[in-house]
């Protein structure tokens, strides 16, 4: 599980992350989704300040929100099965495609 701060607001599509050392790293959040067939909510992430014309590593988590469904105090989770996985990437990739054809 990643420490993180999710936006408080909509207008706001930043979180923080924190790692094992303490280190803080500010990311931009790509999209969020949910899926039924999983039961979670996804978010994928790349790294603040990166130039649009240069190739990104993009972080993708499942999150819960809190018992009051507030996803600012909730937490990140590291995606772990292949076919979890293969769900995301077919849903970046989709996004990646209709992001192109704008």
């Amino acid at each position: 599980m990643a420490d993180k701060e999710l936006p408080q607001n909509e207008d706001e599509r930043q979180i923080t992350l924190v790692d094992e050392n303490g280190n803080e790293e500010l990311y931009e959040i790509l999209f969020t989704f949910d899926s039924d067939d999983y039961g979670k909510s996804y978010v994928l992430l790349y790294p603040a300040g990166t130039p649009e014309d240069e190739d990104v590593d993009i972080q993708a988590f499942s999150y819960k929100t809190n018992d009051k469904g507030d996803p600012a105090e909730g937490d990140l989770f590291p995606i772990e099965s292949d076919e979890e996985w293969d769900m995301v990437e077919e849903v970046l990739n989709t996004f990646l495609a209709d992001d192109d054809q704008e």
